[in-house]
């Protein structure tokens, strides 16, 4: 440990004078490196000064060169510190060759990242010895600044009009072949996509209902479509039921073999055939469950980290909002929701996939369709979800079974989806069907059987 203390932090010397050199004899390349390469990356304190005055240079609209970048570092006052005229005036002579900018800039931002390792190394040391921090939070602390990390150093690209129309072009003629392919993850109910053209990157849904309803069935059923029928990886939280439940459900689902038979044991013989076939379906397919009880936020947020590094989840359900435990227990009930909802907002964009998050409505939606202003919890859910959709229906138990009407078949029920906002599309609701031997919501069509 003592050798590593005395090390001195990564870093080279000639790659940062000839990224300096190199600007300086090829200022065309200048926006380029501008959009990756960071002031504070540079290891030695007088690069930092010189390349900060470069870019003021670049930001006035100024060529640099020699004369223009020790006039700013005069006009600065910090042109001594950064070495004086003749140390500027060897950067330029010390270059190998200034086309090979792009490799020089790349080996600093290397060597930069590295330091900060170092550094954020360091401080966890440092923080796991300060009991007054639990574990938990210095592994979300960490997890958030690795992150952060990685995409500081994840740089954009600018690009030309001329560059992007062919390829905005070829991506309409695809969708005109395909017929109105979805622009996000397809939730396997046709005439929502077609409202919602599928859940896309950064979002957060929320999915709102009454107990009993069928929330948990449509997350199951879309998590079905994506995970099993497109293949697309797949996170979903439990935080009511167990990764048993879940699974035995979905199986019930793809089989469709009767849930209550299922777990009374009362399956015929080709029941069982068809549970093997839909095991067989489902075993390879990337979906991955965690079933913690009142999961903690910070375990949360750090699960689906993991689940988008390790497994390359593309989309997340969360069931439900009103189970997860806020750390700070002092906040009141409707500043904790606000919390989370926040945060679950925040992870969305952090990861960049849709969130999918199951949600309450208070007791007065009972028998009446379900608004904005009556999710359970806190205003805030409403104001950060990009969109918000809401299950209704006649509940199951109290539509008679000698129902009068022709058309009426036991065990499947009309239900509605309202999506009520929808911040880049229309708002409206989709009439879909609820088969409540499998737990399952489907499509209906116009020939319905």
């Amino acid at each position: 440990m003592a050798e590593l203390k005395d090390k001195v932090p990564p870093n080279n010397l000639e790659a940062e004078q000839s990224t300096l050199g190199a600007l300086l004899l090829n200022w065309e390349a200048a926006g380029d490196i501008a959009a990756k390469l960071r002031a504070d990356q540079f290891y030695y304190p007088r690069h930092q000064l010189i390349y900060q005055a470069i870019l003021t240079l670049l930001e006035e609209g100024i060529p640099g060169d020699l004369i223009t970048l020790v006039d700013k570092l005069t006009t600065n006052g910090t042109l001594e510190q950064a070495g004086g005229i003749s140390y500027l005036s060897s950067l330029t002579q010390i270059v190998p060759s200034a086309a090979n900018i792009e490799n020089y800039a790349k080996i600093v931002i290397d060597l930069a990242t590295r330091r900060e390792l170092i550094s954020l190394s360091s401080e966890i040391r440092k923080d796991s010895y300060d009991e007054s921090h639990s574990s938990r939070e210095i592994l979300e602390d960490v997890e958030k600044r690795i992150f952060a990390l990685n995409d500081t150093n994840t740089t954009s690209q600018i690009s030309g009009v001329s560059e992007i129309i062919p390829k905005a072009i070829q991506l309409i003629e695809a969708r005109w072949r395909n017929k109105g392919a979805l622009s996000g993850i397809g939730s396997g109910l046709q005439d929502l996509d077609a409202m919602t053209s599928g859940f896309h990157d950064s979002e957060m849904i929320i999915v709102g209902a009454r107990p009993s309803m069928g929330k948990t069935a449509l997350a199951l059923s879309m998590m079905e479509s994506i995970a099993i029928d497109q293949r697309i990886p797949c996170g979903f939280f439990s935080l009511e039921m167990s990764k048993d439940q879940i699974v035995q459900r979905l199986l019930s689902q793809v089989a469709k073999v009767s849930g209550t038979n299922l777990r009374d044991g009362r399956v015929t013989k080709q029941d069982l055939f068809k549970l093997q076939d839909a095991a067989a379906t489902c075993f390879e397919a990337p979906l991955y469950i965690v079933d913690t009880p009142n999961m903690k936020l910070l375990d949360l947020r750090a699960m689906a980290r993991r689940m988008v590094t390790k497994h390359g989840v593309k989309i997340i359900f969360i069931d439900y909002i009103g189970l997860i435990t806020n750390e700070n227990q002092n906040l009141q009930e409707y500043d904790k929701v606000s919390q989370i909802s926040k945060s679950l907002k925040s992870l969305a964009r952090e990861l960049n996939i849709p969130l999918v998050v199951l949600c309450q409505v208070s007791r007065n939606a009972e028998g009446e369709e379900p608004n904005l202003s009556q999710l359970r919890g806190s205003g805030s859910i409403e104001q950060d979800a990009d969109m918000v959709m809401f299950i209704h229906g006649v509940r199951a138990n109290k539509i008679k079974e000698d129902n009068t009407d022709p058309n009426f078949v036991p065990g499947i029920f009309d239900r509605k989806i309202i999506v009520a906002k929808q911040r880049n599309g229309p708002v409206g609701e989709v009439d879909v069907l609820f088969l409540s031997n499998y737990t399952k919501f489907v499509n209906k069509t116009k020939d319905d059987n």
